[in-house]
């Protein structure tokens, strides 16, 4: 039998992606929607599963070209191809994949994918945005939080929601992105005392600390919602290796009245968010003039 305690992330995915198949159908006959390019930097193993993820872009007929560009490319030349992407009508967004070499500095290349070129919404002017109420493009694990309180069915305005964690690609942003929302967010890290004293009183906890089980029952308030953002790999008794999140979801799933699973919750409507930023790419892109 389904828990409806638990909201499926899938589900939300695949009506995403629904529209963003229509869409694309619907601009193909005046300005087909162009291709994404996903760049890797060195060989970094992990990275393989996040690539295979976002390939979901062909099935929603988005074309979809990778990039390996090697552990000694200078920065210089990282840019260089980028603006090339910007400069390139055919590329409809660039997502850069990471963890990339340590001697690349991260945010100058975030820096170099062009605004309306950046659906993972990374660029700092993107970010930037979103203090100003601009969530179009917006970091798109930090977007599927929200959306997927949205699947509650809880008004945003108003909400009491804490987010613990504070990470420049989840926490900070998903916490403007409720600001904008209307919500009411207390923001928990580190260097918070008490960080049960603030999740016991939230309408709505969002988590993203890469802690397993960090969030227990006596955390939460009862009837509350949780969305785990959390991927860590545990190892089992047996030797085996799963993949939890930072709520201990069977335990927190006896108190809340919805909680997001690990895996199958926050993972797939991040894609979906994804694939949603490319189609606002494109509209941006033909606005501006950019598209014939």
């Amino acid at each position: 039998m389904k828990d409806h305690r638990l909201i499926d992330g899938r589900a939300v995915q695949a009506r995403i992606l629904s529209q963003v198949t229509d869409y694309v159908k619907s601009v193909s006959g005046s300005s087909p929607i162009g291709k994404l390019v996903s760049i890797s930097i060195g060989d970094i193993p992990e990275v393989a599963v996040y690539i295979r993820n976002q390939a979901r872009a062909e099935s929603v007929n988005i074309p979809f070209e990778q990039e390996f560009w090697p552990a000694d490319i200078s920065d210089e030349e990282c840019k260089r191809r980028i603006v090339a992407f910007n400069d390139d009508q055919s590329v409809v967004g660039v997502i850069l994949q990471r963890p990339i070499p340590e001697h690349i500095n991260v945010r100058t290349l975030q820096s170099a994918i062009h605004p309306l070129k950046d659906i993972e919404g990374m660029n700092p002017a993107s970010i930037g945005n979103i203090v100003y109420n601009d969530i179009a493009l917006a970091p798109c694990t930090a977007a599927a939080a929200v959306e997927l309180i949205k699947e509650t069915g809880l008004a945003l305005k108003g909400l009491e929601v804490v987010m613990i964690g504070h990470s420049e690609i989840v926490g900070k942003p998903a916490a403007f992105l409720l600001m904008a929302e209307g919500a009411t967010v207390t923001v928990c890290h580190h260097m918070t005392r008490s960080v049960a004293m603030h999740s016991r009183r939230a309408d709505v906890v969002v988590v993203a600390v890469g802690i397993p089980h960090f969030i227990g029952p006596d955390m939460v308030k009862p009837g509350a919602a949780v969305i785990d953002i959390g991927i860590n790999q545990q190892i089992q008794p047996d030797g085996s290796v799963a993949i939890v999140g930072d709520v201990d979801t069977a335990a927190v799933g006896e108190v809340a009245s919805w909680i997001t699973p690990v895996p199958g919750g926050v993972g797939p409507v991040t894609v979906g968010i994804l694939m949603r930023n490319a189609t606002i790419a494109h509209q941006r892109q033909i606005a501006a003039g950019w598209l014939t």
